[in-house]
């Protein structure tokens, strides 16, 4: 019987890659328009492009998506997005689906997966993690997403959660870059990504729910950039904790 699971498992996988495929060869004439939009109105073309090509891609792999809290961005000033990483799915549902045009950070080998990293790039602030010159002027580059009007999401664990915690250790720079440009941090929670594409095994995909989870803002005054991950770090933890068993 578990060998009959895996097996379907690993073909629905190749099935997801494969529509993942097929329809952003589709999309792609779309985001041609991004050549020729300055930002910020770039970014918010891609986000409803992107919007669009996700949710029929999630229809088409068997999959659904649900977000909850929107009202937390109302009247809210842009912000800084911390969201949890437990699967490859994360990405490509976060940045289109949260309530307002977003930035990403992204490791710079995302921009060598053909076309997928070329669309990407539109939408991300690449960083070379190895080059501390790079790394300084992403963090430049977040600034200017900031100061563009736009949020920038940034997955704090650095890399996909593959540890039994709900969380792995938070990076400083998320937090950093709240006290220097004083921009409030909105929490968000994704549930049941691992369920539906988990770490290990690869190509293994169980279609169902998956649920964004937005929580409400940390505003950095008064905090230290420790104290600031933590506050964030535990309610995202224990929100975690109490949710990702329910339906």
């Amino acid at each position: 019987m578990k060998l009959i699971k895996n097996s379907i498992a690993r073909v629905l996988a190749f099935w997801a890659l494969f529509v993942f495929a097929a329809t952003m060869f589709i999309f792609i004439w779309f985001y041609l328009f991004c050549f020729f939009m300055p930002d910020p109105l770039k970014t918010r073309y891609h986000r409803r492009v992107s919007q669009v090509w996700m949710g029929l891609f999630l229809f088409l792999s068997g999959c659904s998506f649900k977000v909850t809290g929107k009202e937390v961005f109302d009247g809210l000033e842009n912000a800084i997005v911390v969201c949890n990483h437990n699967s490859l799915i994360d990405i490509p549902i976060s940045t289109p689906f949260l309530p307002r045009a977003n930035k990403t950070i992204a490791k710079k080998s995302f921009v060598y997966v053909p076309l997928f990293g070329w669309v990407y790039q539109f939408a991300s602030v690449i960083v070379d993690r190895k080059d501390n010159k790079s790394r300084r002027a992403s963090y430049e580059k977040m600034k200017s997403v900031l100061n563009n009007g736009l949020d920038m999401l940034i997955y704090p664990e650095g890399t996909r959660n593959r540890t039994a915690e709900p969380l792995k250790s938070f990076y400083d720079g998320a937090f950093k870059l709240a006290i220097d440009t004083q921009k409030p941090i909105v929490p968000v929670v994704l549930l049941n990504t691992k369920r539906v594409l988990p770490a290990k095994p690869s190509m293994y995909l169980t279609p169902g729910p998956m649920r964004m989870h937005i929580l409400p803002a940390i505003y950095p005054q008064g905090y230290s950039i420790d104290s600031l991950k933590k506050a964030v770090y535990d309610l995202m933890a224990n929100y975690y904790l109490a949710n990702n068993d329910k339906p």
